[in-house]
């Protein structure tokens, strides 16, 4: 007859107990923050669940051996009935009650030889689950890549579910259009304050370094001049400095007087120097003057001119070019320049994550809307819902084919790190109970098909 302690060990010895709840003599659950005790490396410690489904696995085993020794107090009656002459009834019942034993007990043997040896009997094919553990395991990882993780099935399955047009649908309410772009932001915060400033500075301004000195400046600054020039977009910065230039000279004649006079030799008297200063100062205020109320004064053609050119040279002359890109070089290599670019991350980092944390801000509004839009697109356009379904499905093949040896590897793996008695028993709690049915169903079927066949053999027999 069958032991009825879910603790007996695959030897079929019974193992040391330990103190369960409700006095049971189960495994225990490991307390949070302590691992699992030896013997018990497997699909996680007993939990109380657990503990609750081992118990109703023994109530079931107790009620199918309970049917085992009734059938056989009844056989046992029914043969003694009989015997003393009963009459005809006994021995059906006695062929029913027979068949249900032997119901009973094969039963039993199948359902025990999953877990462990019968009676302790190291019977050929019997504990399959302890002792074919790796081979299950290996199994079920290639029934799992085979089935589950096939680009086949994956495009099959995931074509079916229509993610874009349920995407669509649930990205179009705003409410959660509104968790979407808090999540995202949440996440934004996240990894601009995991990052480091330095390195994220060292990076941008080597970034910009490199690339600002692997394009040359030159033929692009002319061509942008030339445009200008043509389209005469230079004049107002002309009109600016010939205004400027002439309110200088309104403000500072006895500047202009003093450089004069401070040139000219020694030997000359101060009267004559006086006199040729006031002269420069006056043909240079009116050529000024006269520069800036004349739009077609001849200095403004000639500023035309070589501002043309100026922009020709940046475009095709060899030492102009090479002067220029000399000229960036150096401006790139002050430390002022490169403070200037290290310190514009600092600034973008402020004003993303400022505008993360404001509801109201910019950024979150139109990313708000951004993603009701989308959401509205996806739910009504068809060749969209077509597309997104299209990268899903690409994405998920390339995962399933690239990294399918991975998965089922794993699932291998894991299976033959666990402990063979532990995953029995874990096992046997989860469906246990259900087997106990097999056997009950055993012990009822075997009875009914008992007396069936006595049945039909006395008829026959008649």
């Amino acid at each position: 007859m069958e032991r009825t302690n879910v603790d007996e060990p695959a030897s079929g010895r019974p193992g040391p107990r330990r103190p369960g709840p409700a006095g049971t003599a189960a495994d225990t659950a490991a307390p949070a923050g302590q691992k699992a005790p030896r013997g018990a490396r497997g699909p996680g410690v007993f939990s109380l669940a657990d503990e609750e489904k081992r118990r109703g696995v023994r109530q079931m085993k107790t009620i199918a051996t309970g049917m085992l020794v009734l059938v056989a107090v009844v056989y046992a009656l029914a043969e003694w009935a009989g015997s003393a002459g009963a009459g005809a009834w006994a021995g059906y019942v006695a062929a029913a009650a027979e068949a249900g034993m032997v119901g009973a007990l094969a039963d039993w043997f199948a359902v025990t030889a999953l877990f462990r040896h019968p009676l302790g009997l190291p019977i050929p094919h019997t504990a399959i689950i302890p002792t074919k553990k790796d081979t299950l395991g290996r199994s079920l990882g290639d029934f799992v890549g085979e089935n589950f993780l096939s680009s086949d099935v994956v495009r099959e399955r995931l074509r079916a579910v229509g993610i874009g047009s349920r995407l669509g649908g649930w990205l179009a309410e705003p409410a959660n259009a509104e968790r979407v772009t808090a999540e995202l932001s949440t996440a934004l915060r996240g990894a601009l304050t995991v990052l480091r400033d330095a390195d994220v500075q060292a990076v941008v301004g080597e970034a910009v370094t490199r690339r600002a000195e692997a394009q040359e400046i030159a033929p692009g600054i002319g061509g942008m001049l030339d445009k200008i020039v043509a389209d005469g977009g230079h004049r107002k910065v002309v009109d600016l400095v010939c205004v400027r230039a002439h309110d200088w000279l309104v403000e500072h004649s006895d500047s202009v007087m003093d450089a004069v006079t401070g040139g000219a030799p020694g030997w000359t008297p101060r009267f004559v120097d006086r006199k040729v200063g006031d002269r420069v100062y006056k043909e240079l205020l009116r050529f000024v003057t006269e520069m800036r109320d004349v739009p077609d004064h001849p200095a403004r053609g000639a500023v035309d001119r070589f501002l043309t050119d100026f922009a020709q040279d940046l475009q095709s002359d060899t030492d102009t070019r090479a002067r220029v890109e000399r000229l960036k070089t150096e401006v790139l290599n002050r430390d002022e320049v490169q403070d200037l670019i290290a310190s514009a991350w600092n600034a973008v980092r402020r004003m993303v994550v400022s505008a993360a944390e404001d509801e109201r801000s910019e950024l979150r509004t139109r990313a708000r809307a951004g993603l009701l839009s989308l959401g509205r697109r996806m739910a009504s356009d068809e060749r969209l819902q077509g597309k997104v379904d299209g990268w899903l499905e690409d994405a998920a093949v390339h995962v399933v084919t690239t990294y399918r040896d991975e998965i089922t590897s794993l699932i291998t793996e894991t299976v033959a790190g666990w402990d063979a008695e532990h995953t029995s028993k874990k096992i046997e709690a989860h469906i246990g109970r259900d087997l106990q049915f097999i056997r009950i169903n055993g012990t009822v079927v075997g009875a009914l098909a008992g007396l069936l066949i006595h049945t039909v053999s006395r008829a026959l027999g008649a």
